[in-house]
């Protein structure tokens, strides 16, 4: 597929409903440190000990690098679809199709992986959310029971996910605000309470008491060990997924960006240091094990275990919800430059609730079926919850890199450029941005490679399945060559993708003005055709 020129604008579909903080709340949900920190400490314990907790500040500082790149972008470029667009923009249609592609199904899993973490949490509150074998069973997700029953669970969260997403774009950003000030709540309580509840000092960090036994350099038990970090500091850009929702865009999703990463990074590191300094002993295997659920049972009781736990289970609500939007406005971008099959159903905005309804149900059926395989063989669901991370770092580099030969060619466009609503400069990082480029790039191919490396105990708990061990590798190229076919189809039958101009500052700001006083656009039929957008440089954004 090639560019066309084709000067039309994006008419204004969906409806701004998001504000600042709905904006923020977008990026931390995905991240959920509440939710994802209190899964994944075991999985980081258990391989490097208390001294893992140095790989959390070296992905924070690499997702930082790639966070600011990306503010830079949605601060030109604020659009939904923004991982597709903004590779589309930098480097030709085609790469970013292929781009797109890969973080639809990213998403997709990750919708899963969040929605299964109910299993971890509900049971615990309640034995009676064990429904299947019934009170007493075992609800961990290893179990059959304990996978049949998150499955179920699993499923029943996704449809409430779904019909909030598609209801309403406010009711979905005061779900997902209410659930991060829960969930920032309850954070602030948990990490207090273990500081103030000491069995060592902070200084257990440096030490690598509680690593797995091995004979091995501990450098590879360090790597391994940063997987936790990994699958946990994603998803800040999905505040740039809701642009076209959010009330002047080029002023605040940058900030979001950002704001989303550094709130995450400063507080999942405070979590797992006060759980190293509270937890009984590093060295009974009880804390690889239970990680920081069996911390806080045995520091504080069951009676604030529990309340805690409603908190992490309203976290993971909104991480769900926060993930199934983003996916969904994905899909609809991508549709809308007829770059997807049925991309007339799935362009389509309700002019009733100004929601893509279709591409919500597409992401929910996606993700369900994706739970489907932890029924009756939970290893296969741990690889590809490993795997989908290793999707979203690369759909990631498939940015940044277009954007480091960007700053390259044309290194004075990317010093700065444009207003904001405010009639500001747009956010950038003026001269270091080459370099800060760099870093990131260099940074997430490292990390793709250690997130796809075949480590047995991370993608064959069976031990004794390659095609589990080798399951990264073969589901991406799985992914590509499928894409290669719908690719080729969507060239043949609906001819070029054609990117469009985006809105001026100034319409974005009669827009928002417009839905101020209740006008809402309406969105187009069935049969009408997506506006043939036309590329735009960085000067023009």
């Amino acid at each position: 597929m090639s560019i066309t020129d084709s000067p039309a604008t994006y008419r204004q579909e969906l409806r701004r409903g998001v504000g600042h903080f709905s904006s923020f709340a977008a990026g931390f949900s995905f991240v959920s440190i509440l939710t994802t920190v209190f899964q994944l400490f075991g999985l980081g314990f258990g391989f490097g000990g208390a001294a893992f907790f140095w790989t959390w500040p070296l992905v924070f500082a690499g997702q930082l690098l790639v966070a600011l790149n990306f503010a830079q972008l949605a601060a030109r470029w604020p659009i939904s679809g923004a991982i597709f667009q903004w590779s589309s923009r930098l480097s030709g249609t085609t790469f970013g199709w292929f781009t797109g592609w890969v973080m639809i199904i990213a998403q997709t899993l990750t919708v899963a992986v969040a929605a299964i973490a109910v299993q971890a949490v509900l049971p615990s509150i309640w034995d009676g959310f064990q429904i299947i074998g019934g009170p007493g069973a075992d609800p961990s997700l290893t179990s059959d029971t304990g996978a049949q029953n998150a499955v179920l669970l699993g499923v029943i969260l996704l449809f409430i996910t779904t019909v909030v997403n598609i209801l309403s774009v406010r009711i979905m950003a005061f779900a997902t605000s209410v659930g991060v000030i829960v969930e920032i709540i309850g954070l602030i309580l948990v990490v207090a309470a273990l500081f103030l509840l000491p069995a060592r000092s902070p200084a257990v960090v440096f030490t690598t008491e509680g690593a797995a036994p091995s004979d091995s350099p501990y450098i590879w038990a360090f790597l391994a060990s940063s997987l936790m970090a990994a699958y946990v500091l994603v998803g800040f850009d999905s505040a740039g997924e809701l642009a076209e929702e959010t009330h002047a865009p080029r002023k605040t999703i940058a900030k979001t960006i950002i704001n989303a990463v550094v709130v995450s990074g400063l507080g999942g590191a405070l979590l797992i240091i006060a759980t190293l300094v509270a937890a009984p002993s590093l060295s009974d295997g009880k804390l690889a094990a239970g990680g920081i659920a069996y911390v806080v049972t045995e520091r504080l009781g069951p009676v604030f275990g529990r309340l805690l736990l409603v908190a992490v289970a309203v976290a993971v609500f909104a991480c769900t919800l926060a993930v199934q939007t983003s996916g969904s406005r994905m899909i609809y971008s991508m549709a809308r430059e007829r770059a997807l099959p049925f991309w007339r159903t799935l362009a389509r905005v309700s002019p009733r609730t100004g929601t893509p309804i279709a591409t919500s149900i597409v992401i929910g059926v996606g993700a369900a079926l994706a739970l489907a395989v932890n029924f009756g063989h939970n290893a296969i669901f741990t690889a590809l919850s490993s795997l989908c991370i290793a999707m979203l770092y690369l759909a990631y580099l498939g940015v940044t890199v277009p954007l480091l030969f960007a700053r390259l060619r044309t290194p004075r466009d990317w010093h700065s450029g444009g207003i904001n609503e405010d009639g500001k400069p747009l956010f950038a990082l003026g001269r270091w941005g080459l370099p800060l480029n760099v870093l990131a790039v260099l940074y997430q191919i490292a990390m793709v490679i250690n997130l796809a490396w075949p480590r047995p105990e991370i993608y064959d708990l069976t031990g004794e399945t390659w095609w589990l061990q080798w399951s990264a590798l073969l589901f991406i190229g799985a992914t590509l060559l499928v894409g290669v076919l719908v690719h080729r189809r969507n060239h043949a039958r609906d001819g070029v993708i054609r990117l469009g101009h985006l809105p001026t500052t100034a319409e974005i700001a009669l827009s928002d003005l417009a839905l101020t006083a209740t006008t809402i656009p309406t969105a187009p039929t069935a049969s009408a055709t997506p506006a043939s957008p036309a590329p735009t440089t960085p000067t023009q954004a």
